[in-house]
Order: C-alpha cells, then structure tokens, then sequence
C-alpha cells in the first residue's frame, strides 16, 4: 500500500490524487481550513434547522416528498431513512477502485463548506478510507441524476455501521464489526447529513478519471503498435514528417505522428517495398493512423477539461453559500460528464477497430507484402495467428456495441419529479469495459507487429533500434515470438498485461525519450 498522503481542501481535488486513493491506497486527511468551513457551514444548518420556516433537505421530506414539513424529533430517523431506503442496489459488486474513489470524491464535495455536514461525519469518511473498508456497491441503482443515489448510499449505510463492506484483508463482513474492529464509531446522522452523502456525480467521476489515466497509456501504446505494423508491412515514415501535420494543425495528430516518427527513426524497413515493388499510398489503416490517434487524443484532452472542472465543483442539493443561505440547484444531473464519458467510448471503439484492420493486414499474405499467411511458421500445417485476429474482431465488435452513447437516453423517476436523468452511470460503466476491451485489442496488434518484425529480420531487414528494445521486452514478459503453433491464450494474456500496465511504452522510451 502507497502511505502517500492526499490532503483534502476546500478547493476540490486533483486526477492525481483521486488515482492515488483509488488505486494506490493512499491516506486522506483534512486539512485545518476544511475542518474550518465544515464547521461554519454546520452552525447555518443548525441556525436554519432551529427555525419554524421549512427548508428542503434541513426540515423536509426529499425529492416527490419535499413539500412535508418534518417535526424536530423526526430529522435523525429521516437522515437515516433516506440511507436505508436509497440503498437499493442491485446486481454485482463493482469494483475497489471504484467504490475508493466514490467515496474520496464525496468526501471532496463535503469539505468544500457548501454541504452543511459536520466535521466529524467528513472525518469518519476518512477514517473509513484509511482503514481499508469498502462498500458493497452494486452494479445498478443510479441513473446519473439527483446524485449517483444508491452507490452512494451503500458507501453511507457502511459509515451507519449498517450493511455490508469489504475488509482491507478481502473479506466481506458486516460494517458495524468491520468499524468496531478499526475502533471507528458509527455516525448518527443529524439534518441534512443523510442527503448530502447521496447527491452527486462521484462515481461517474471517479471512472472517468480512471478511464482517462488508462486511456492516455493506450493511445501511446497504440502510437507504438501502429508504428510497429507501418514497419512489417514496409510501409512509408514520409506520411508522418511534421510539415504535413502542420498545415492540418490538430494538436493530438501531431502528437501522435511525433511518437510513431521517433519509433520508427533508424529502421531498415520503412519505404523498403520502393525497392522491388512500388506502392504509391499505404492503406488508410496505416498512413491515417495519426489522424485517428490524434482525433482521439484530443478527445481525451477535452474530457480531461470536464474532469478537471468537475474535480473543483461541490455538487450538492441544496448548498449552503457564504452568505448564509442554503438553496436548492440542479448542479448535481450528470450530462456533463456522462456526454464525455460517451464520447471516450467512441473514440476508444475507433481506435480498436484501426488496430484491428492493421493487424488483419498483417496476417493476409495478399496485403502484407511478402509476409507468410497468418504469420505461421508452416502454413496449412501451422494456423499462426489466425484466431488472435478472430478474438480481436470479437472484442471490436462488442466496443462498437458499447459505443452507442448512454446519455441520449433518459428515463423518468421519483413520481415525474426527476424526469430527465443523465444515465452517466450507465455511461461509465460501459467505458470500463470499453477501456479493458481495448488493452485487448491493441496487444493483439502488438503480438502480431513483433512477430512480424522479427519475420522480417530474419530476412535480413534491420528493425528501428526502438522496435527492437519492443520486442526484446515483450519476450521477456513471457509472450513468445515466431515458430511452430502453440497454446496461444498465454501468449496473448502477456501481451495483454504487457500493455496495460505501461510496460511497452516504458520499453520504448529509454530509446525514443520521453513520448506525448
């Protein structure tokens, strides 16, 4: 476990830090100034809670149910009704990361000031994060709107000491013995508490950053692959001289163009086939591969934008503002994020389906200019990489499937009172699968580039000094390079983890430098 810590202000929070929490482990703790504005805005809830004037969220009922003035007597039972009552998940368990990263994000929201909540009850969040004790969420329960309600009620009912929540050792217990087992007490939650733990985008958030942080190692990763498949099939480097992208100047297209120069740079391959058998243009998988990357890149970039802006909101309803008045909003629906959630998933799709056709070009001895069928070592006797290919169009075929946006769709809840919701839920769960898909997909590119390549030297062509250190890399991960057919699920699942973990950019960059 990371002992990093991560010091929660007022101000919101970085990408950085949400990664470090979710995944790394990381500690929380609230800085003084936080302490500071919880405690301002708590004494305005309590000041308007004293007050015969019904305020929604302070001294009513929620939602289709605000027009109820509720007796003092009756608030804490509220608060804890609406836990008990919104936790109503359903389906499997999502994953640690995710849930460490909803509840981060909450906890970011209720030490703005703007929530209302006492500073123990933000303490108690942290607390339960630096214990190691997660939630049980479950897969369905929010349409993006009013907040992600029921994920973010189970990680509430678990601070109530209620419901069920994983322990740092993996094991699933009951969250009132998990927090007396870390001598963390209970919360007993007073007016507003309970609402203001339920009302936000965090969990869409929380994917979204962590989409964005894999999905900026795949792009490179998938800059690499596309200059490695340029290689095999001894295409031209000219297309990516930086002029050309100049006079077309979308900035993630001459990104991309700059790393597949600089990984191609030295290689005795590229332009080989002006030689002996002339081709005017490459194919558009091949010489278009930058506009593609590019496209998505700046994609990407965008998202980032949203991300950064929601990391600094405090999405709550009603808010407290600094002049003492605590009003209702609609800054909690989802569209923001859930729109670029879906556009990830579009991009993340194209890029498979790019990846995809190269490496189908590789293993067709009709287009891959002297390479043998499917890479095989004896082909008829041999199928090489047939079926690689044939597991990457399956995983091309659900990405175009995941692709169809989320957020164009709505359905109304809460008796018509909520009757346009973002479904940035929907939207961030399938970008996940979307995201693990394409890992897939761009190392079955890789696998079939370095066999090709290394074909291709044993002729005597001479591969960039960078596409070697790839290959020399990838074997060394254990995905084994040309020969006789084998059992090929190992192979693929190293390339696999070979991708997604950063390695094949790491084995680059020590000969291209550092790339975008």
């Amino acid at each position: 476990m990371d002992m990093h810590t991560v010091v929660v202000g007022t101000s919101g929070t970085t990408a950085e830090d949400v990664v470090a929490v979710a995944r790394h482990g990381a500690r929380v703790e609230l800085s003084a100034a936080a302490v500071e504005a919880l405690a301002a805005a708590r004494l305005i809830v309590d000041a308007l809670a004293a007050k015969p004037e019904p305020v929604y969220g302070v001294s009513t009922g929620f939602g289709a149910l605000a027009s109820r003035h509720i007796s003092p007597e009756l608030r804490a039972q509220l608060q804890r009704n609406i836990v008990r009552s919104h936790a109503a998940g359903m389906g499997p368990r999502v994953e640690r990361e995710v849930v460490r990263a909803l509840m981060f994000l909450r906890l970011k929201t209720v030490a703005s000031g703007h929530t209302g909540v006492r500073p123990e009850v933000a303490q108690t969040m942290a607390d339960v994060l630096n214990a190691g004790i997660t939630p049980v969420v479950h897969e369905y329960g929010s349409l993006g709107c009013s907040g992600d309600l029921a994920p973010l009620s189970h990680c509430a009912l678990t601070l109530m000491g209620e419901g069920d929540a994983e322990g740092p050792d993996g094991t699933v217990r009951p969250a009132g013995e998990l927090l007396a087992a870390h001598g963390i007490a209970p919360v007993e939650l007073r007016e507003k508490e309970g609402l203001a733990l339920l009302n936000g985008t965090d969990g869409m958030l929380g994917m979204l950053v962590m989409a964005l942080a894999d999905l900026r190692n795949l792009y490179t990763s998938a800059d690499i692959t596309a200059a490695l498949s340029l290689e095999a099939l001894l295409g031209t480097d000219k297309v990516l001289a930086p002029e050309l992208h100049a006079i077309r100047p979308h900035p993630g297209q001459g990104v991309s163009a700059d790393n597949m120069l600089r990984v191609l740079a030295g290689s005795g391959l590229t332009g080989h086939h002006q030689d002996d058998a002339p081709r005017v243009q490459d194919a558009y998988s091949v010489r278009c591969a930058p506009q593609v990357n590019g496209a998505g890149r700046d994609t990407l970039d965008y998202a980032a934008v949203v991300a950064g802006r929601e990391l600094a909101s405090s999405v709550d309803n009603p808010v407290v503002l600094p002049d003492g008045r605590v009003e209702s909003n609609g800054n909690f629906h989802g569209a923001p994020v859930a729109y670029v959630l879906d556009f990830l998933a579009i991009v993340a799709a194209d890029l498979g389906s790019i990846c995809e056709r190269r490496t189908d070009r590789l293993l067709d001895k009709n287009r891959s200019h002297g390479l043998p069928p499917f890479l095989a070592d004896d082909a008829g006797v041999d199928s090489g990489l047939m079926i690689a290919q044939y597991t990457q169009a399956a995983l091309v075929s659900e990405m175009k499937r995941l692709a169809v946006p989320a957020s164009a769709d709505s359905i109304p809840s809460s008796a018509m009172q909520e009757d346009h919701v973002s479904m940035g839920w929907s939207a961030a769960r399938k970008l996940r699968t979307a995201v693990d898909n394409l890992a897939r997909i761009v190392a079955v590119e890789l696998y079939a580039a370095t066999r090709a390549v290394e074909i291709r030297a044993a002729e005597g062509l001479v591969p960039a000094p960078a596409s070697q250190a790839a290959v020399a890399a990838l074997r060394a991960a254990g995905a084994e390079g040309p020969g006789p057919d084998r059992f090929l699920a190992p192979d693929l699942a190293a390339a696999d983890t070979f991708v997604r973990e950063g390695r094949l950019v790491a084995a680059v960059e020590p000969v291209t430098g550092p790339l975008a």
